[in-house]
């Protein structure tokens, strides 16, 4: 497996990951022509040298892919902080340990760049993510909250 930055044509196999759930497919839109928003937000990870947009693929395939995003904060001493979200493995490959490795291997990223923490949420509905996570040594230590602003313009 070969962990790289997504590039834009990466964008609707990344899509497709993120809306291959029931979760994912009240908020993603991967049939036809993507809409454009998929385009800006891909651009502005890409430019931002706080966020990764990273895929993993086996012999040319693409298996999965993760969001990294460094946060800078007062908090732990003035520690970096990385938040991983985003997490897909395509549905073929689950359970052949692809998601721990992806995990594993953002894990190191975050040591490389001097990260204090790693943290990442998980939709409480996921509950097979949740113990996923658990087993790799996550701890569901706070309550994450979230406030939908609705549709953006297109």
């Amino acid at each position: 497996m070969m962990f790289r930055d997504a590039r834009r044509e990466d964008v609707p196999t990344v899509v497709a990951l993120l809306a291959a759930d029931a979760l994912g497919a009240t908020r993603e839109t991967a049939q036809g022509p993507l809409p454009e928003g998929y385009y800006r937000a891909f651009e502005a990870i890409e430019r931002d040298p706080n966020n990764r947009l990273v895929v993993v693929e086996d012999g040319g395939v693409v298996l999965g892919c993760l969001q990294l995003t460094y946060i800078p904060g007062l908090s732990y001493q003035g520690g970096l902080r990385m938040l991983i979200e985003g997490v897909r493995v395509v549905e073929s490959r689950r359970g052949e340990g692809v998601g721990r490795r992806m995990i594993q291997w953002a894990i190191e990223e975050a040591r490389a760049r001097g990260c204090r923490l790693v943290q990442l949420t998980t939709n409480k509905a996921r509950t097979d993510a949740k113990r996923f996570y658990e087993r790799l040594g996550f701890t569901a230590s706070h309550e994450g909250m979230k406030l939908d602003l609705g549709t953006p313009p297109a």
